[in-house]
């Protein structure tokens, strides 16, 4: 038996997230239905993390087991002709066999799209934010810094979440401007975007989504400084910012050193 490492892209749209739930397409359940289908028999894919519904990734990992003896690029052929079209194994490499793509990582990195504009440009709808307000990101990027290390990130939770340590640790977060060139329009008008990156040992429930809702007060000049610091000590949901919507947040990549 051979331990496969995936990395699988995915449009999380059209998904209740990566895990399987009750109801509802997950992208873990249509992995392993296609890898089922192709071993003739029931596969588990681990992932990484669990992204939220309509959260997507561009390198999400996981690893299944798999009998049948096939050539990585075969597998790779096989899986992605079976997928739906809006998920993708991109890579795929034969590992240890006690690599496990969640206990192993150990560190994850999240981006934040908030697209800036008069008017929504229909085709980013799905991929970003929209915020019609300017930023100021040299504040935002200032206040980020307050997050940056190893912090009880209660407040920066889903409400009503449960863990057993709400403790974290952020190695990094930044806040930058881009444009979108010619992906969205043939000119900036509807391509002015706010990136929020950041990189971490691990991640709360809806916690990068409560961070980016924070530093968009600040942002917007209705906070400061002072507002992430009390949220941040306070351990309380209802200190910290809104939840920004699931369409803007990619998961980029899964560290392993």
């Amino acid at each position: 038996m051979s331990n496969l490492k995936l990395k699988i892209a995915y449009d999380g749209t059209s998904y209740v997230g990566w895990q399987r739930q009750a109801t509802g397409s997950s992208v873990q359940g249509c992995v392993e239905a296609v890898l089922g289908e192709i071993e003739g028999s029931s596969v588990i894919a681990v992932g990484a993390g669990r992204t939220d519904a309509g959260v997507h990734a561009l390198g999400q990992v996981a690893n299944v087991r798999l009998r049948r003896r096939m050539a990585v690029g075969s597998v790779i052929r096989a899986v992605n002709s079976r997928l739906p079209k809006d998920i993708r194994v991109v890579d795929a490499e034969i590992v240890q066999d006690s690599f496990h793509a969640r206990f192993d990582a150990t560190a994850k990195v999240y981006r934040y799209r908030l697209i800036h504009g008069e008017v929504m440009n229909p085709f980013a709808r799905r991929y970003g934010w929209w915020q019609r307000a300017e930023f100021d990101t040299e504040r935002m990027n200032e206040a980020g810094q307050l997050l940056v290390g190893e912090h009880d990130f209660a407040s920066f939770q889903a409400a009503g979440s449960s863990t057993d340590t709400t403790v974290r640790r952020l190695f990094s977060l930044s806040v930058t401007r881009a444009q979108a060139g010619q992906l969205w329009s043939e000119d900036d008008e509807l391509g002015d975007m706010t990136i929020i990156e950041v990189r971490g040992s691990g991640f709360l429930r809806h916690m990068v989504r409560v961070i980016v809702g924070s530093l968009v007060q600040v942002g917007v000049g209705r906070w400061d400084n002072t507002d992430i610091e009390r949220a941040l000590v306070a351990c309380d949901r209802a200190l910290a910012g809104p939840t920004a919507p699931p369409q803007g947040l990619f998961l980029m990549r899964v560290d392993y050193e």
